[in-house]
């Protein structure tokens, strides 16, 4: 369940990458390409990564099956039992449950980090009730050399836990021993040490807690002797334990930090032990009388008392962790789409605000650069007030959008500037040169078509109503596209675009050919920018215009120096 969550984040992390590359972030339409596979290569990396990392983790924990776990929903103390633990499960069992405690066993040192990393993976509700129990058997051990370099080990493993854990794991100590012969039949007592409280405490099953010396002045010549020889036996298990356990733990020596166990616990109940144990040569260096070994096959108690002093705090589940990234990946990809509609705007702010301070800069002498600014912020406001009207695009949306407030400026500026009319005549009426008729040529043709297209007929009588045929006048029909695609392919078919235009025109008005100049310019005169939809829509055009010229469209019965007095009929 683990993986299928980090899968999860990885694809939603990809998802949203995709979504800021393609929809927000002001890139050419190759970086975009380029960008969207290198992350479906990152995210096809980590999920295969992932997928590995699972595999090696299962084969390094093949003897730990997910059975010996305990739940998710588990209440009590996950325990992972180190050192000697042999003593206290089955043969063949991995862990043992109880009403309080969950006891995982622990093979060697070098199984505890991966299972910490295990745990915290597959049951992160669990990692905050995770403890790590040293259990010590001195009547297991004859070398003082191989001991410490038990604890040795087990002390790097505990640290090697933190990195799984984000910290070091409670550590907590219970030794196990046989009671002198005096205390054999003696009831079960456990010595307990607590790291917030002062002293010993003694707890026997159904009494609760007191103190040692409570626990020692007990009514009876028979029971005080046999706590006396207990108490005894106890002040030389804490010697010989502060100076072969504690102080070993607690010396900082390299790379293992300082660890003051938490809980100290000490039972005496018989252990199996070998000849010229570490507690036999201990107590022989005092007494010079070496304890009898112990043989019995009884599986020897579990601390259960100790686990409420154990510190806690709340876990946390697969599905917070989950939905925690995810919030994050939210979050962070929230910011950024913001950041990219900023830089949006900022940029549509900055090219509006060029386009209107070179009006503004424009005098008007001469007048086509004016008006070449005038043309680029009709465009502008053009795209603006579509915009207003559909919506403007995803990249400049999230709240950022600044378009509504440029439309006022850019109209004021269009409007407060007009070219100057024409000198007026002196001797004889000069003909005003001719306005051209601009049709759009998606209204009248089909994309790469330059056959006209069926309901264009009743545009072209609307838009060229004011088009007479009058001799000594041309009428010039010429053709225009975008710079999409082939450049001389879009030159033959601005030509053939025109040609049907004439076509119709001579037809329908029985307009002589001489009366007609066709021309072809492709993408050679653009009159907005080709590097947005509304500026390409604009150069898809034909225009139709009267130009002044001798012996053109001569009618019968019509001389040419008439129809220099005629006016011009234009729309």
């Amino acid at each position: 369940m683990r993986d299928v969550y980090l899968s999860l984040l990885t694809a939603l992390a990809g998802v949203l990458a995709l979504c800021l590359i393609l929809g927000f972030w002001p890139l050419s339409v190759g970086s975009r390409v380029a960008l969207s596979l290198l992350v479906v290569l990152a995210c096809g990396a980590m999920l295969w990564c992932q997928h590995r990392a699972s595999q090696l983790r299962a084969q390094a924990l093949r003897e730990i099956v997910d059975e010996s776990l305990p739940p998710e929903d588990f209440q009590g103390a996950v325990v992972l039992v180190c050192g000697d633990n042999s003593a206290l499960f089955a043969e063949s069992a991995q862990h043992r449950e109880t009403r309080q405690g969950w006891y995982l066993r622990i093979k060697d040192a070098e199984q505890l980090p991966l299972l910490a990393q295990h745990l915290s993976q597959i049951r992160p509700a669990l990692a905050s009730q995770i403890s790590v129990l040293l259990a010590i058997l001195p009547e297991r051990h004859t070398s003082d050399v191989d001991f410490t370099q038990s604890l040795r080990g087990w002390q790097r493993a505990v640290v090697q836990c933190r990195a799984a854990l984000d910290r070091l794991p409670p550590l907590w100590t219970v030794t196990w021993l046989s009671p002198p012969a005096v205390c054999a039949d003696a009831e079960l007592v456990w010595f307990t040490t607590v790291s917030q409280r002062s002293g010993v405490q003694v707890y026997q099953p159904g009494q609760g807690n007191v103190s040692l010396m409570e626990w020692i002045r007990v009514t009876g010549s028979d029971g005080r002797l046999s706590r006396l020889s207990q108490g005894l036996w106890l002040d030389s298990l804490l010697a010989w334990q502060n100076s072969a356990v504690t102080d070993l733990l607690s010396v900082r020596q390299g790379e293992p930090p300082v660890m003051k166990p938490c809980v100290q616990g000490m039972c005496m109940v018989p252990v199996s032990g070998i000849a010229g144990n570490l507690w036999q040569q201990h107590i022989t260096s005092v007494t010079a009388l070496p304890p009898d070994a112990v043989v019995t096959t009884e599986p020897l108690p579990l601390p259960e008392l100790l686990l409420p002093a154990l510190p806690r705090r709340r876990g946390v589940s697969r599905r917070m962790v989950f939905w925690r990234y995810a919030g994050l990946l939210g979050g962070i990809f929230l910011a950024l789409a913001m950041l990219a509609s900023w830089v949006n705007n900022q940029r549509l702010i900055r090219s509006v605000g060029d386009h209107l301070a070179l009006y503004h800069h424009l005098t008007g002498t001469p007048v086509a650069p004016k008006l070449r600014a005038q043309q680029r912020l009709r465009a502008d406001g053009a795209l603006l007030d579509d915009w207003q009207r559909r919506g403007e695009p995803v990249r400049y949306r999230l709240g950022l959008y600044q378009g509504l407030r440029l439309v006022p400026a850019v109209e004021a500026a269009v409007n407060d500037w007009a070219p100057p009319p024409p000198p007026s005549p002196v001797i004889k009426k000069i003909v005003q040169g001719p306005k051209t008729i601009r049709l759009d040529s998606m209204s009248l043709f089909d994309s790469g078509q330059s056959a006209l297209k069926a309901g264009s007929t009743k545009l072209l009588v609307n838009s060229l109503v004011g088009i007479k045929a009058k001799p000594g006048w041309l009428i010039v029909v010429a053709g225009h596209t975008d710079n999409t695609g082939n450049p001389q392919l879009n030159q033959t078919l601005s030509q053939k675009r025109a040609e049907a235009v004439r076509n119709w025109m001579r037809d329908t008005g029985d307009v002589p050919e001489s009366c007609f100049a066709v021309q072809g310019y492709g993408a050679s005169r653009p009159v907005a920018t080709n590097d947005t939809p509304e500026g390409r829509a604009l150069n898809r055009r034909v225009e139709i215009s009267l130009v002044p010229q001798a012996n053109a469209c001569q009618i019968p019965g019509h001389t040419q120096a008439s129809s220099q007095d005629d006016d011009v009929s234009q729309h």
